[in-house]
């Protein structure tokens, strides 16, 4: 089995100027980490909870 890098990109819920902004990798599991701390942490979550959690901010 291969160990793919995660394809990351800019959340579309990312703030849209003041710098507050969050990169998803998103597959079977949904990698979050803050744009200008990349190197510092990783969230890593299954998608389905990734998808309960947008679902719930939406409400």
């Amino acid at each position: 089995m291969l160990n793919e890098q995660p394809m990351w990109h800019k959340s579309s819920y990312s703030d849209g100027g003041g710098g507050n902004c969050v990169e998803v990798a998103e597959g079977p599991t949904t990698h979050l980490r803050d744009t200008q701390n990349r190197t510092l942490a990783e969230l890593n979550l299954p998608a389905h909870e990734w998808s309960a959690f947008l679902t719930t901010l939406t409400r």
